[in-house]
């Protein structure tokens, strides 16, 4: 037991650079935001989101999934949507997190490396109930934050944005509901910024 303990503490000893492993995102206050503050949020929109789910999901599991999501970004570090500019740099993120999250399982092999691992690529693959509420409190937690911080953060892709949210939760209604919310924060602070969002939308390209 000694000796799992110990791996896991290796482990905790790693996640630690989440704290100061910084997002695109920034606060109310002027300062820039952390992976973990991030993935605390998200944990948090969970519960309170939770009765207004459509379907009953496994908190437990979706919690754990949460959590998980973003431990990989200790190691390979954290790469904004917008940065992944062809298929090259998209296929560079995802082999170093696949690397990262290998090492995770095999250094918790005796305990929950496993686990962890299945979480993580059940997160990804975005198939289950639970991958497909995880991924959506993602995107919306991102957007939340942006309504949070001063509009002269936002570069104009995140405009574009704010209108690409419905892909991610169309298939439940109570988070449909709650993104409508949450764009329609996102458009009065462009108004007030002297954005025409109708120019915005129309701008955009196919996706």
């Amino acid at each position: 037991m000694k000796e799992n303990l110990a791996k896991v503490l290796e482990v905790l000893t790693l996640a630690e650079k989440i704290k100061f492993e910084m997002r695109h995102s920034w606060l109310s206050n002027g300062r820039q935001e952390s992976v973990a503050e991030h993935t605390w949020r998200m944990s948090l929109m969970a519960v309170l989101l939770e009765p207004y789910l459509e379907q009953r999901v496994d908190m437990a599991r979706l919690l754990k999934m949460i959590i998980i999501h973003d431990l990989v970004e200790a190691e390979a570090g954290d790469v904004p949507a917008f940065d992944i500019v062809n298929e090259e740099t998209k296929l560079l993120k995802q082999q170093r997190e696949q690397q990262a999250i290998l090492n995770l399982r095999d250094q918790l092999r005796e305990s929950t490396g496993q686990e962890i691992y299945d979480l993580w690529y059940e997160f990804e693959e975005k198939e289950t109930y639970e991958a497909k509420v995880a991924n959506a409190l993602d995107k919306l937690e991102v957007q939340i934050q942006h309504n949070h911080a001063d509009i002269s953060t936002w570069i104009e892709i995140e405009r574009e944005f704010v209108f690409l949210m419905g892909r991610h939760t169309s298939f439940d209604k109570g988070l449909e509901e709650f993104r409508a919310l949450i764009e329609e924060m996102a458009i009065l602070k462009m108004e007030a910024a002297g954005i025409c969002t109708t120019t915005v939308r129309q701008s955009m390209p196919a996706r």
